[in-house]
């Protein structure tokens, strides 16, 4: 996908993707999205978020307990929510809220696909222009070198 590409995402959609690389959990987009969005119903801000699993972009998951190897504990996102019981899910205003519990065990999180991250990326031409951009940058002599 190439810069444009991703313009062409609505906000809303570069909020759920930007969590989503993040992994963190739902209610995380609401304070990514401007005041007008933040006023949308959960049914239309869950329509966004399935367009995009649909498009194999986001995978919604719950946190679940993890031990490292080491013996810490932490989080990890689990199972892929089903597709048919995803609707139902998002149909449940508490899970576009912070949770009581300060664990966050159980709570939805959006993960990118591979497919997803590929959309934040730059196309290979994209790469290459601003490679070429950054190298044929030349600093003005007059510019103060590194502070030794």
């Amino acid at each position: 996908m190439s810069r444009q590409d991703w313009d062409n995402l609505s906000h809303v959609e570069q909020c759920f993707l930007i969590n989503a690389m993040e992994m963190d959990i739902l209610p995380g987009v609401r304070g990514d999205l401007d005041e007008a969005e933040r006023r949308l119903p959960f049914d239309e801000l869950a329509d966004i978020l399935l367009s995009l699993v649909d498009r194999g972009w986001i995978e919604v998951r719950r946190y679940e307990r993890w031990i490292s190897e080491e013996g810490l504990e932490g989080l990890a996102p689990g199972e892929v929510v089903p597709r048919p019981e995803l609707s139902q899910v998002l149909a449940d205003p508490a899970n576009w809220e912070y949770p009581d519990d300060v664990s966050w065990i159980g709570a939805l999180t959006l993960v990118c696909t591979e497919v997803g991250l590929a959309v934040s990326r730059l196309s290979l031409d994209e790469v290459a222009e601003r490679d070429q951009a950054c190298s044929a940058f030349t600093p003005p002599a007059d510019s103060v070198g590194p502070v030794r």
